[in-house]
């Protein structure tokens, strides 16, 4: 057979395939443009359109704390990440770090683990509903919802709250909030029980994710990984305790592996942060200090901040955040540069992994790297 008749062949076996941004595998507004020989995957490329884009140019052109609304857009499903992120990375270069009242430093924990927590909630879900397996998602879905009410009652908002500002947050915590946590926590651990037994008591869920999708450790310095995908192979890596912040130091705590490095390894791991999350919460309601929330700030429509550059990172649900930021004395950050999880698991990884999947693994593939498409295209 001749080279032009063994291309003209493989051609005529190859078929062109675009997953999303409809289909249920596909995290938010992305599409994978991906080619096929039979069911096999052979190559893929990450398209992740023209939804919320442009962040770091946008925040350039407006005054500091015109930048909250812009940062919430950055991952939806979690926002508060990015807030404490501009909040502490301005504050440093203000000098206002030692400013922060002790109140509000808890109360920013309290909330990045509520938002943890709700994420968590979403993606064990999206884990079990690419594979078509609806009533997980749907319950985990729901208990998610009553995390939303809590948001709801502290910031005003139940997906964009702009509630962590500089100096502290924005607001205290409402009367009797601490008891209302703590009957969505409560709610939420009922629901557990039955959700394991679905999802990893289920020979479907383990014959369709065991030994699927597996991460080589080699990669994981080569690409910076991080998050669930480095602790799902043995790796006890976390910002929260490798590069400790705001009061996590004095909470009692272990960085949650396993090994397997597996669609299943990962789900599994975020399971465990469901209840390492509800566990710091109720750590956290239970030793919050009295006191004021927030430090006395300037006029925030003439706020200037000197000269100067700093870098600063959070452990997000789905990895190492960080906010790198220069600011030249206006009123205006001179540029910010947001380095977040899901460009190196969302393109990097993910193309990488695609040639030899099945193409009914690539959904579960995909939930199980966690991407927010926004933060690629910043």
């Amino acid at each position: 057979m001749t080279t032009t008749e063994t291309t003209t062949d493989t051609l005529r076996r190859r078929v062109q395939l675009w997953f999303g941004p409809q289909h249920p595998g596909i995290t938010g507004n992305m599409s994978v443009q991906a080619w096929l020989e039979g069911d096999t995957l052979t190559q893929g490329i990450t398209h992740v359109g023209y939804l919320h884009r442009g962040f770091e140019k946008l925040m350039e052109r407006r005054k500091f704390i015109q930048s909250f609304p812009i940062v919430c857009r950055i991952c939806v499903p979690e926002p508060d990440t990015n807030e404490y992120l501009l909040a502490a990375g301005l504050e440093e270069l203000a000098g206002m770090t030692g400013d922060i009242p002790e109140r509000g430093t808890w109360i920013r924990t309290l909330v990045l683990e509520m938002s943890r927590l709700q994420m968590n909630l979403m993606t064990l879900g999206g884990h079990i509903g690419s594979m078509g397996l609806g009533a997980a998602p749907n319950w985990l879905i729901a208990v998610r919802d009553y995390v939303l009410d809590r948001f709801e009652e502290l910031t005003g908002g139940r997906i964009y709250h702009m509630y962590i500002i500089y100096g502290g947050v924005r607001r205290d915590l409402p009367e009797g909030f601490g008891e209302r946590m703590e009957e969505t926590l409560t709610k939420i651990e009922e629901k557990l029980p039955l959700v394991d037994n679905v999802i990893f008591d289920s020979s479907v869920f383990r014959r369709r994710t065991v030994g699927v999708g597996v991460v080589p450790e080699e990669w994981v310095d080569e690409m910076s990984l991080s998050g669930p995908i480095v602790r799902a192979m043995g790796l006890p890596r976390d910002i929260r305790k490798d590069f400790p912040y705001l009061i996590y130091p004095e909470l009692d705590f272990e960085v949650v592996t396993t090994t397997g490095s597996d669609i299943y390894a990962r789900a599994w791991i975020r399971r465990q942060e469901i209840q390492q999350s509800i566990d710091l919460i109720r750590q956290i309601l239970a030793r919050m200090p009295e006191g004021p929330y927030c430090a006395k700030l300037p006029n925030m429509l003439t706020w200037t901040i000197p000269p100067g550059q700093t870098y600063v990172r959070a452990e997000a649900t789905r990895g190492e955040m960080g906010y790198y930021t220069v600011t030249d004395g206006s009123d205006k950050v001179r540029r910010i540069h947001v380095r977040g999880p899901s460009f190196v698991h969302g393109v990097a990884l993910l193309e990488r992994m695609i040639p030899g999947t099945n193409i009914a693994d690539l959904s579960p593939l995909m939930v199980s790297l966690q991407v927010c498409p926004p933060e690629i295209e910043r």
